[in-house]
């Protein structure tokens, strides 16, 4: 075996906890392969004789893959983060262990995930998922230790705020979240500017939509003419439960095809996550509601 198979081997040995920390990240189970291969490309040009700590290292790479990825998404230039910390974060834990322990924090969490900033999420899945010290994450942000525990302290509030719906709450939210698809059914401009926050934002993923780009919106205005237009679509969508919340799902041929997940601030819809990457949509938890 010549010294490039043996580098191969060694990365087959944390390929598990690469991708597991990728898919947190960028909630797209072809992203996270691309991230981990593009972190394997990286390697291969690398001298891995001067990596002291070969698994931090590697997951310092696929961090700041991951993080370029989700700046690019909110359409921001950044210079591509090809130098590696000098500190490579610490991944001597089991990656097998590590697998089983992120997945039991479940996949719902991944629309959940997908409102938070870059940093927020960074900082987020690798501490409170992977048990990164906020010491190595801070250079992968460029922030100070404390910093970057602020970030993941008001990522994790915004995590526990989306999940702690009581069951007023949820009567609440599908009342307004029917009202919703009621007017969004009938291209009612003025009923949906009722039922949306003034500021509120609309995410959907690329496969959501004709721009080969995520979609951003934001603005009362701008996202209730963007429901209005999408009356014929609206006909066949049903109210749903999911991931334990009041959503949408459109259904093409009994599948889900398009869910919305919405985020609620005093009885006005402040966010829509729309999701129609397949890989995300199997990971969701869904029930459909009699309407």
């Amino acid at each position: 075996m010549d010294e490039r198979d043996r580098l191969a081997e060694r990365f087959e040995e944390h390929r598990t906890r690469l991708r597991a920390v990728a898919y947190r990240m960028l909630g797209s189970a072809s992203e996270a392969e691309d991230a981990v291969q593009d972190t394997w490309l990286r390697l291969n040009r690398t001298d891995a004789g001067e990596i002291e700590n070969l698994g931090g290292w590697l997951t310092t790479v696929v961090a700041r893959v991951c993080l370029n990825v989700l700046r690019s998404r909110d359409h921001r230039r950044e210079e591509p983060l090809d130098a590696v910390a000098s500190e490579p974060v610490d991944s001597s834990a089991d990656p097998a262990r590590d697998a089983v322990l992120t997945d039991s924090i479940g996949l719902a969490m991944l629309v959940v995930l997908e409102t938070l900033a870059p940093a927020e999420r960074l900082a987020f899945v690798l501490h409170d998922m992977f048990a990164v010290p906020f010491d190595d994450i801070a250079p992968l942000i460029d922030r100070t230790p404390a910093a970057a525990r602020q970030l993941a302290s008001r990522a994790r509030r915004r995590v526990q705020g989306r999940s702690a719906a009581t069951e007023p709450d949820l009567a609440r939210r599908r009342q307004v979240v029917d009202a919703y698809l009621a007017a969004a059914r009938g291209g009612d401009f003025e009923a949906l500017l009722e039922l949306l926050h003034p500021d509120v934002v609309l995410r959907a993923d690329k496969a959501a939509g004709p721009s080969p780009t995520p979609i951003f919106l934001q603005g009362a205005g701008v996202v209730a003419r963007g429901a209005a237009a999408a009356s014929v679509r609206a006909q066949i969508t049903q109210l749903a439960l999911v991931n334990g919340g009041v959503g949408l799902v459109m259904a093409d041929e009994g599948r889900p095809s398009v869910v919305l997940a919405f985020t609620f601030e005093d009885g006005k819809i402040t966010e829509i996550d729309v999701v129609a990457d397949r890989d995300r949509l199997q990971g969701l938890d869904l029930a459909m509601l009699e309407g």
